[in-house]
């Protein structure tokens, strides 16, 4: 494929619309060529505003990652306020000079893909109060299911023709609680498309010289490597030590850094972070992939298991234009969890010393979060990142590998302001679990606390004076008992890493203070807690022992989008669960939460007694005038909506 026919797409993934509210929208758009931009919008029955953004502003950043990649950061501040609650067409345009003479566009043709059945236009609504949201986390591309984003996409259609019942109001926003990519687990097929797309995009080699131990000069260089694909583990870091990572006992010997049993194709270079995300949010670059390639040297086991992964990786490519659709129309907000940077990050102080005092695993978190910041958090919360910052990535783009690029993931690293509030009604706040985390003193193999004290305060301090919250915490608050207890009992045995011991329960000091946050006289009335990791679904009625008018909580978690627990084993555990964790059993007081009542709701369609939910879909949730869910549904991709009931008899459940 000659590398001047990507250029002909000028959009290579987006627009996605991210913070949206009556006077300020913005929009994310990765580009093959340097633009301008400006945007209309179209109240229904209003007049026409329209915005001409300024260059190399924050208002409209333009960030180049190689020859035919530049990401627009678009933070459009209005010149009057958009109405609430009405219909509101946006037409955003590209201004390209052509012979010297600039050429405005509209990004999307007059019967682009992008607009939903009846409309000419890309549209959205701000509605004046949250009436519905959709939610989910867990994407992985070659997981074989069908896409909860594209149920997503399949809503929006319905509601806006109308076809269907029960269907919500339009949802305020689209919350991704966690793994947007995968960057730990990656099919062979998508690692090679990657490749193919980084040299017709042209993105800069990185230097890889510095970092000892490694047998690659560079990214070009690990590309060519006879264990690039399916035997990546042989090229990713190890530290020499006593301590244990696995279970290798031996003092002196070399051990894993990456722990995770899907490292085989992980991400390494800030080149395939960028394109990852291209690939698995717009369907622009695939055709210009060659998918019956297969690289050569694989074995006759990876070549069979390549072509597997392709053949689900085409049904996932299948999906990516309703994806990009409902990215454009609905306000997206996002948030980290260990997949998006790599499996068990920052799990405990041990895996962190490894991971941090090793140049090459720490030039791995870098990459991955850089490419986080760009493609997920500057969306959140721009006013988050300061031209200082944005200058800083930009330079450190030109020039990967080298003293730039290295000061810039160390500044990275230990950056702290990824959570932000959307001023919704009820608000969105949403906190970051992975980067400030409460390390155990007493030792370096126990779990972390998923938020540090100051965290902790900091989360109070923006609880206050709210009646109503929509809380995002990545891995649930209220969990799954039996599998908490089970990580538990592995830690204790010094095996965290085995059974993935991340849970607010695991770590004291964390547990303590985030449920005295609950019981804290100012808190919320209500507590709406959006959450994902966990790769099944269920949703918690939570009250307070022994308080009277005490906050009401409800724990919804909603996973996978693309992804799922294996069925038998949560069964097995389902049902376990259930008889251990009775109302009377005194396991119950064994527990952090032994001041609350748990009060699971069953999903419609399963046994009695069952509180989970396995199925790839999104979550859709529907809330009253008092910020309270009054319906809470699962969209199971490919399926049907299933509602997650409320028991009557209470009695029977703790």
């Amino acid at each position: 494929m000659p590398v001047n026919s990507i250029q002909n797409e000028t959009v290579l993934a987006g627009p996605i619309l991210r913070r949206t509210n009556t006077k300020q929208v913005a929009i994310w758009l990765a580009l093959s060529t340097p633009a301008r931009a400006r945007i209309t919008f179209t109240p229904d029955g209003g007049a026409p505003i329209k915005v001409t953004l300024k260059e190399d502003t924050p208002d409209c950043r333009l960030i180049q990652a190689g020859t035919h990649l530049y990401y627009l950061l678009i933070d459009a501040h209005l010149p009057e306020e958009l109405p609430s609650d009405t219909w509101i067409d946006y037409k955003l345009e590209l201004g390209e000079k052509v012979k010297g003479h600039l050429r405005w566009r509209n990004v999307c043709a007059p019967n682009s893909d992008l607009y939903y059945d009846g409309r000419k236009s890309l549209g959205f609504k701000i509605p004046s109060r949250v009436q519905s949201l959709l939610h989910g986390s867990c994407r992985k591309p070659h997981h074989d299911s069908e896409d909860g984003l594209v149920e997503a996409d399949k809503l929006i259609e319905n509601i806006l023709s109308q076809n269907g019942e029960d269907l919500p109001d339009w949802p305020s926003m689209l919350v991704l609680t966690g793994d947007q990519v995968y960057a730990d687990d990656v099919a062979g097929p998508m690692l090679h498309a990657i490749h193919q797309i980084i040299a017709q995009l042209g993105l800069n080699l990185e230097e890889m010289k510095s970092l000892k131990g490694q047998d690659v000069a560079d990214s070009q260089c690990l590309y060519e490597h006879e264990d690039c694909y399916y035997n990546r583990e042989k090229i990713l870091p190890k530290t020499q030590g006593a301590r244990q990572l696995l279970d290798l006992v031996f003092e002196g010997v070399k051990k894993p850094i990456f722990t995770t049993d899907t490292a085989h194709n992980h991400l390494i270079t800030i080149a395939e972070h960028l394109v990852m995300y291209l690939m698995v949010w717009s369907p622009t670059l695939w055709p210009f992939v060659d998918t019956e390639e297969i690289p050569k040297g694989l074995s006759t086991e990876n070549a069979a298991l390549y072509r597997d992964e392709q053949k689900i990786l085409d049904q996932f490519i299948q999906g990516l234009t309703k994806v990009q659709r409902v990215f454009a129309h609905l306000p997206v907000a996002m948030i980290f969890d260990d997949h998006d940077v790599t499996d068990d990050w920052n799990l405990n102080r041990q895996w962190e010393e490894a991971v941090y005092n090793n140049p090459f695993s720490k030039r791995m978190i870098g990459n991955a979060l850089t490419s986080y910041l760009l493609n997920q958090g500057w969306g959140n919360n721009p006013s988050a990142f300061d031209d200082n910052m944005m200058g800083h990535l930009t330079q450190s783009l030109k020039e990967p590998g080298r003293q730039s690029h290295e000061q810039f993931i160390n500044d990275i690293l230990g950056f702290e302001n990824w959570e932000y509030t959307w001023e919704s009604s009820p608000p969105l706040i949403v906190i970051d679990t992975r980067t400030r985390r409460w390390r155990s003193e007493s030792s370096a193999v126990r779990p972390s606390g998923l938020l540090d004290w100051e965290a902790v305060t900091d989360l109070q301090q923006r609880l206050r004076d709210q009646d109503n919250v929509l809380l995002v915490s990545p891995a649930p608050i209220f969990g799954v008992k039996l599998i908490e207890t089970i990580q538990r009992i592995f830690t204790w045995f010094g095996k965290p890493l085995v059974v993935d011991a991340e849970n607010w329960m695991a770590h004291p000091g964390t547990a303590n203070s985030i449920l005295n946050v609950f019981m804290h006289r100012n808190t919320p009335e209500n507590f709406v807690i959006l959450s994902g990791d966990v790769h099944y679904s269920f949703v918690y009625d939570v009250e307070l022992r022994r308080i009277k008018g005490g906050p009401d909580i409800w724990q919804i978690t909603s996973s996978g989008l693309r992804n799922e627990f294996p069925h038998k084993l949560l069964n097995l555990l389902d049902v376990a669960n259930k008889w251990l964790f009775a109302p009377k059993s005194p396991l119950n007081w064994l527990t952090k939460r032994r001041h609350m009542r748990i009060i699971p709701r069953k999903p419609e369609g399963r046994a009695h007694g069952h509180r989970t939910l396995n199925g790839s879909g999104v979550g859709l949730v529907e809330l009253d005038e008092n910020g309270r869910p009054w319906r809470i549904r699962q969209l199971i991709a490919g399926g049907n909506a299933l509602g997650f009931e409320r028991m009557e008899d209470h009695s029977r459940w703790e």
